[in-house]
């Protein structure tokens, strides 16, 4: 019974990352976030990896090339692009926008890698895109010919895509996921570090910044691997990719308990994206695309 409490855990500690980092990029830029985070969160996590997973560090960084390009993609330009979304959309939308993660996985590797998809696979997949569409016009479809969208939404939009290639890539290697995790967080801590000094990145200046940069690195960046990754030890990968739903669903409670109400439209969205989801992920023939370290959504 530990695995699905540790599933519930990721995933509430990755949707408390979008309502964080929706308040700190009030007062902190995506690059403060984004090069702070990995950097505080690099040792513990390749002190865990060492412990946990025990990995040949000579053929790990004989493989320098696929991890640094994999850093790049996850690390990097997804987080930068989430953070700097926040900045302009609200972190249900966001969420909302990242439940479609799975069903454009599916659809990149159709079209990349020739894995098929039936009939409810491809309806899963529509109703998915429609709930984000559903998000993206506020209800109103015929914004999408005037392009009359937010650029936080748009910017989401990107970051999954992002993930997307991520995610394929990350498939073909063979690395322990926290093993790999840890790799990609220092290589982006250090690929970062130029354009944090010609940025002047700055440390948390208040006490709401320190207490938002520290929940983003000891939860989602560190708390979140480390019980998704247990989970996984006796879950399939497919069964525990189903909570990531739950991102989601916490997402908006943490908001809703903040005092910001939900939309109608946000709503049917979200049940939408969530639906599409299931459908795309239960009705894919082949073998479904799995990220290297399963669940890093956030």
């Amino acid at each position: 019974m530990k695995a699905p409490v540790y599933l519930v855990l990721a995933t509430l500690f990755w949707s408390g990352n979008f309502v964080v980092g929706r308040a700190a990029v009030t007062s902190m830029s995506p690059l403060d976030l984004t090069y702070w985070r990995w950097t505080f969160a690099a040792v513990p996590l390749l002190l865990l990896a060492h412990f946990a997973e025990k990995p040949d560090w000579r053929a790990v960084l004989g493989r320098w090339p696929a991890l640094l390009l994999l850093s790049a993609l996850g690390m990097s330009a997804y987080t930068l692009l989430l953070y700097a979304a926040l900045g302009h959309t609200s972190a249900v939308n966001a969420s909302l926008i990242t439940a479609a993660s799975p069903a454009l996985i599916v659809v990149m590797a159709i079209v990349l890698l020739g894995e098929k998809a039936t009939r409810l696979g491809w309806a899963g997949i529509c109703l998915g895109l429609l709930g984000v569409l559903l998000v993206l016009t506020r209800g109103e479809l015929q914004r999408i010919v005037s392009l009359s969208i937010n650029t936080g939404e748009l910017m989401m939009i990107g970051a999954i895509f992002v993930w997307g290639c991520y995610t394929i890539i990350a498939r073909r290697l063979d690395i322990p996921a926290i093993t790999s995790t840890a790799m990609q967080v220092l290589i982006a801590s250090v690929t970062l570090t130029p354009f944090a000094l010609a940025l002047d990145v700055r440390l948390p200046e208040t006490p709401a910044e320190g207490w938002s940069l520290a929940y983003i690195v000891v939860f989602p960046s560190l708390g979140a691997y480390l019980f998704w990754n247990l989970a996984l030890k006796t879950t399939p990968p497919g069964t525990a990719g189903n909570y990531l739903n739950l991102i989601v669903v916490f997402t908006a409670v943490i908001t809703v308990a903040l005092g910001t109400p939900l939309t109608l439209v946000q709503i049917a969205g979200g049940i939408l994206v969530i639906a599409g989801v299931l459908l795309t992920g239960m009705k894919v023939r082949g073998k479904a695309p799995e990220p290297a370290a399963p669940g890093r959504v956030a």
